[in-house]
């Protein structure tokens, strides 16, 4: 018997009884899960990512595992992927074209995924899922203009206005950490500019910062805001990181008005001192449009997952 050749075009969005695949391609982790519609993980597995374009291949390879898996009814089920990779993605053409950490650039992904997986399979940005669904189903459902920051080794985030998602050029929405804030006496980085929010406000450089000042080493961003309450050093690195931030986003507040600002990204184990300190860098700044509420997002570090999944699902970030 003939079979009809494959359709890679996604359909609507998809019923209730449909499963996904959602895959999240890190710089170091390929995490992926097949979930239901109600966001049960039906299986899960990672990863270690290789470098260069072989990512792909244990990208293709993990998720035939993962579908092989399954048994015969719930493979029947798995309707639709997604995966969504770091770096620069055209998603109109295909093609990831650059990601620094994992080390490809100009990949043509194609149909490589819908042909290996027999299934329809989209492909976006990282960040931009991520941020998608911490404002469609996370901690900015219910408001029209969010704006997610999500901040790690480096920041970026996405923003909404009036209750539409916008993209730019290749699909990102918001390089909020490459504005640069430090003009005179800042610090270079990777991107070439001086002074740019990321080599202040990132949890990286946040770290760093109290080392240099100290002459303590730290783990991590987060010790030194658990060291808020009673260390002046701590006081003073994350005052300068979020009066960094909040310099960054101020043109962002004053053109489109967000209701909320929501971060995300590995600071975020920082606690309530995080909003708390970038709210009142806020309030010490504005004056002409208002302070957005600052909240932690509803999803953490499986925004990702959970982004991809809920694209595979909706078949569009809308």
């Amino acid at each position: 018997m003939n079979t009809p050749p494959f359709d890679p075009r996604p359909p609507a969005v998809l019923g209730d009884d449909a499963l996904v695949l959602g895959m999240d391609v890190g710089g170091s982790t390929i995490k992926a899960e097949i979930t239901d519609a109600a966001g049960t993980v039906l299986a899960a597995t990672a990863v270690a990512t290789p470098q260069g374009e072989a990512a792909f291949d244990a990208m293709l390879d993990l998720g035939e595992a993962m579908l092989n898996r399954l048994p015969a009814t719930d493979r029947a089920r798995v309707e639709r992927a997604a995966v969504v990779l770091p770096g620069l993605v055209d998603t109109a053409n295909s093609i990831a074209v650059f990601s620094s950490n994992v080390g490809w650039r100009n990949v043509k992904v194609g149909t490589r995924f819908t042909d290996r997986w027999k299934m329809p399979v989209l492909i976006d940005h990282d960040v931009a899922v991520a941020g998608w669904a911490e404002w469609r189903f996370g901690a900015g459902r219910d408001h029209d203009t969010v704006c997610v920051v999500v901040i790690g080794t480096g920041i970026s985030g996405t923003l909404s206005v009036a209750g539409r998602f916008v993209r730019g050029a290749l699909g990102q929405a918001g390089e909020y950490g490459h504005i640069a804030v430090r003009h005179d006496n800042g610090l270079p980085c990777p991107c070439g500019n001086t002074g740019c929010v990321e080599t202040v406000a990132s949890a990286t450089n946040i770290a760093r910062a109290y080392a240099h000042t100290t002459g303590r080493e730290c783990d991590s961003a987060a010790e030194v805001f658990a060291r808020l309450d009673h260390d002046p050093a701590a006081q003073a690195v994350v005052a300068d990181a979020m009066n960094a931030l909040a310099d960054g986003l101020s043109g962002v507040i004053h053109a489109v008005c967000p209701e909320l600002i929501v971060l995300g990204g590995g600071l975020t184990g920082a606690g309530p001192a995080l909003p708390q300190a970038l709210h009142q860098a806020l309030t010490a700044r504005l004056r002409v449009a208002p302070v957005p509420q600052v909240v932690i997002g509803e999803f953490g570090p499986r925004a990702g997952l959970t982004g991809a999944a809920l694209l595979a699902r909706h078949g569009a970030l809308t």
